[in-house]
């Protein structure tokens, strides 16, 4: 089912209907910055399963958690004040942070219990964002590529009844708010040794952490 949505205004009854399928264990599709994402209830063995299937891939593999708020993001990672300063001048961003996982969410995903490590992300989105505090909770997340699509053009962006034609057996809903241009990948650093390390540079500028580094 797609919903289409004004990104700066969307009506809360759709909202509501969103937080209803993640609470009921369903798969929920809209776009970011950087790519379609599709997201789960990370405390939901059933949704984790779900979104494993849906990339093909085994839940040994990452995922990211979407955080709101840093409040949400110390409950499943361990951040210390250094790691907080530097993030509070890039969050919400296009990052993605990997940190020493908490015991709350190790126990619900087996790749942060396997490495006892987790990624999380405060995306920028007005949408993503609306939908955080709806739900009033982190979601799991993965992104939508063109290889998952077998016809999809690699030089024409996805657009939403692609995406309801393919995993519409998968993903109860898709929220689309019109044109959206992606502007690449996050920029992973990694905080597990203590200092940040960018480990791949994307959207968001890495100059803060490699300077912190030193």
């Amino acid at each position: 089912m797609i919903e289409y949505v004004v990104e700066l205004n969307i009506d809360d009854r759709t909202l509501a209907r969103a937080s209803q399928i993640l609470r009921n264990g369903g798969l929920l599709c809209f776009p970011t910055e950087t790519n379609w994402l599709v997201v789960c209830d990370p405390f939901k063995k059933e949704s984790v399963d779900k979104l494993y299937r849906l990339r093909h891939i085994e839940n040994t593999k990452h995922l990211t958690v979407l955080c709101s708020t840093f409040q949400k993001a110390m409950e499943i990672a361990f951040i210390d004040d250094s790691a907080f300063r530097l993030m509070k001048k890039v969050v919400p961003g296009s990052f993605t942070f990997i940190f020493e996982a908490q015991k709350k969410i190790t126990k619900f995903l087996k790749a942060s219990k396997v490495d006892h490590q987790v990624g999380i992300r405060f995306p920028p989105s007005p949408l993503a964002l609306r939908i955080l505090d709806s739900y009033g909770d982190i979601l799991l997340s993965t992104h939508l590529s063109h290889e998952m699509l077998d016809d999809a053009d690699p030089e024409i962006p996805l657009y939403s009844a692609q995406i309801e034609d393919y995993f519409g057996n998968m993903i109860e809903m898709i929220i689309d708010p019109g044109e959206v241009e992606f502007l690449g990948p996050t920029t992973i650093v990694d905080f597990t040794s203590g200092l940040p390390e960018v480990v791949r540079e994307g959207v968001g500028n890495p100059s803060l952490f490699q300077s912190g580094m030193h």
